[in-house]
């Protein structure tokens, strides 16, 4: 379950992530839902309000070589996955 909450500072990640623009760039494209019962795996995101709910505290980097994961916003809901094998996959 992908709880995410955004951080401010860099030094406050667990994960630091770069938007791609193609999906053959990503390491996981992912889906942003609406409740917390539908965030299933790490693919469906789900943000909440306080960082003491998250899973995973996630600030966004400027540039890809900054970044631990490179992600891509699926359309629909069943588009979300992994594109490639990663050291953080069942770790958000």
């Amino acid at each position: 379950m992908a709880k995410i909450f955004v951080v401010e500072r860099e030094s406050r990640a667990t994960v630091k992530a770069f938007e791609v623009e193609r999906e053959s760039q990503a390491d996981l494209v992912a889906f942003v839902v609406e409740r917390e019962s539908q965030a299933k795996g790490d693919a469906l995101w789900v943000y909440v309000e306080r960082e003491s709910q998250a899973t995973t505290k996630l600030y966004w980097v400027e540039r890809e070589s900054q970044a631990d994961l490179k992600v891509f916003w699926a359309e629909r809901e069943s588009q979300a996955k992994w594109h490639k094998a990663h050291k953080l996959q069942h770790r958000l």
